[in-house]
């Protein structure tokens, strides 16, 4: 029998945190990565499935403590113990037999150097090429990750280049020596569902190629369904279940790993609430006794219900710089024009660059527009005073898609609940205006114990729960909601839907949702707008949208859409 390319055994990593407090992450994981493979490893954020990939080269930090054996086939046959290798043997293995790409393209590439310059390094450094012809090799590189003009772009910095293209040339510099293993920890998470379709075909194409294997690390089971051969399902660090994709998907053993299938927002059926880990677990435990779960069913929504928002032709143009003194328009958005009724949900979709940021920014007027109205309580937003657009500011409120970066580090989430309170002058003093805070925490399912502590404290989930309890101290009637679940892992996206639901239900807050998920828009809107190149190119309920959609463009957001594993059929 040939030995697996990567065999992990009793892999336990525990990091130290001061005053002798040790934190176990992963405990006592075991899995093989056999040759021309593709091995995932999927759980929720917490599970441990990405720092058992980055022991492999020892990628972790300084207070890491390993234990165990991880068995590498080198290329010279013969395998070696890599937590018992050195710093430099480890250093000519990362990147030549054992790459990685990573999450966010844009903290792994170097902004101050150029793509050609970035690529060129590993080739010069593992291969021993010289600058000529490391350069040569890189452009095929860009080609061979499907780059446009790859010769243009070796001269291009990262911040040039769209999110899918940076991920891309992420890839092709994993891809520069040729590796044996590429280990791709969550390489799609922020990207919209077309680039993601594009990224898992070309891992794919490239694997199949070069004749590598693949360990991808995602919380999506329906995304590793479509390209893994084997799965290993992680929760709390350590393994649930592991097998075969088709066993995992066909006849899943433990709870765990049935309950992330279930809690994806699906293209088919809409149920009036998602499931969520724990809830399914419960019920999966209550009909093995036999016990009857509750049923919930959905509130009804008011076809009439007074419009709260009406957009009129809204366009946007920014102007760029062309040559040394010239500059040319770039239209943004173009003509959007939509009604947005109380206690109803709005979802707009449509690709990275389609528009859909931008139009919900200019309507908070964040960005001024270029023209059209954005009428509100019987007033043109667009045409407000300072004075009166503050008054207006307050009841319509804003969630951004990163709660790491909308939420300040330096205040408390007691702070940050209170000040836009202490500024609009809601509450008589601090101590009610606290009160309300606590309240609110409760609201959007934090105890008490969160007033104090500080937002890196939290997880992302968390953090979001606390920015959606920030607009709501001001009793908005809008929330325009940016990619507000896009970044968190599925259980943890099911938590914040059920949660924005429940709001809706009890205040009557009306949503603009912002997103490039269609099967989450599905769940949580009653109409959707599709846009493309800043445009509205199609308009209708959302059940209209997803069962007959009118527009090519939309059909290929639709067939996007990650499905999980398909047994091929013979025919």
């Amino acid at each position: 029998m040939t030995a697996p390319l990567l065999s992990i055994q009793d892999l336990r990593v525990a990091f130290r945190m001061g005053h002798g407090v040790v934190a176990e992450a992963v405990k006592g994981v075991s899995f093989d990565i056999p040759e021309n493979s593709t091995v995932a490893l999927v759980g929720e954020s917490g599970s441990g499935k990405s720092v058992t990939a980055m022991s492999v080269l020892n990628l972790l930090p300084d207070n890491a403590q390993r234990q165990g054996r991880i068995l590498w086939q080198g290329a010279k046959g013969g395998s070696r113990d890599l937590l018992q290798t050195g710093l430099s043997e480890l250093q000519s293995l990362r990147g030549k037999e054992i790459a990685c790409v990573f999450q966010d393209p844009m903290s792994s590439l170097n902004p101050v150097f150029t793509v050609g310059q970035q690529l060129t390094e590993p080739l010069m450094k593992h291969l021993g090429l010289s600058a000529r012809q490391a350069l040569a090799r890189a452009e095929e590189l860009l080609g061979e990750v499907g780059i446009p003009e790859p010769k243009r772009r070796l001269e291009s910095y990262p911040h040039e280049m769209s999110g899918g293209q940076q991920q891309r040339v992420m890839i092709a510099m994993a891809l520069a020596c040729e590796p044996r293993l590429l280990i791709a920890d969550e390489p799609t998470t922020a990207l919209d569902v077309t680039i993601q379709r594009q990224i898992l075909e070309l891992l794919g194409k490239l694997k199949r190629t070069h004749k590598m294997s693949v360990l991808f690390i995602s919380h999506d089971l329906a995304l590793v369904g479509e390209i893994a051969d084997h799965v290993v399902v992680m929760r709390h660090g350590v393994i649930r279940e592991q097998g075969p994709v088709a066993d995992i998907f066909e006849r899943p053993q433990d709870d765990y790993t049935r309950a992330l299938l279930a809690c994806r927002p699906s293209l088919e059926g809409n149920p009036a609430r998602l499931m969520v880990i724990d809830d399914h677990i419960a019920q999966t435990q209550a009909a093995a006794r036999g016990e009857a779960s509750a049923t919930v069913t959905a509130k009804a929504k008011d076809p009439d219900a007074p419009v709260v928002l009406e957009v009129r032709s809204l366009a946007k143009s920014f102007w760029l710089k062309q040559g040394l003194f010239g500059k040319r328009e770039f239209k943004a958005v173009r003509d959007v024009n939509f009604k947005l009724r109380k206690g109803h949900t709005l979802g707009v979709v449509g690709e990275s660059g389609s528009g859909k940021t931008t139009m919900g920014l200019t309507l908070l007027r964040l960005h001024e527009p270029t023209s059209g109205e954005v009428i509100f309580d019987g007033k043109n937003l667009l045409a407000l005073g300072d004075k009166e657009r503050q008054v207006m500011r307050r009841r319509i409120q804003v969630v951004f898609q990163n709660p790491y970066a909308s939420l300040n580090p330096r205040f408390t989430i007691g702070q940050t609940l209170v000040e836009p309170m202490a500024i609009h002058g809601i509450g008589r003093d601090l101590a009610e205006r606290e009160q309300r805070a606590r309240s609110l925490l409760e609201k959007v399912g934090l105890d008490g114990r969160a007033f104090g502590k500080y937002p890196h404290e939290f997880s992302g989930g968390q953090r979001q729960r606390v920015a959606i309890a920030r607009c709501l101290t001001l009793n908005p009637e809008v929330l325009v909601l940016d990619e507000a679940v896009s970044a968190l892992d599925v259980s943890v996206q099911a938590q914040v839907l059920n949660l924005l639901k429940d709001l809706q239900d009890e205040f009557g807050l009306s949503y603009v949702f912002i997103s490039h998920d269609l099967a989450v828009v599905r769940f949580i809107s009653d109409e959707v707008l599709v846009m493309k190149d800043g445009q509205v190119v199609e308009q209708a309920s959302a059940e209209q949208i997803l069962a007959a959609p009118r527009e090519d463009y939309t059909k290929r957001l639709l067939a996007a859409i990650p499905r999980g594993y398909q047994r091929a059929t013979a025919g």
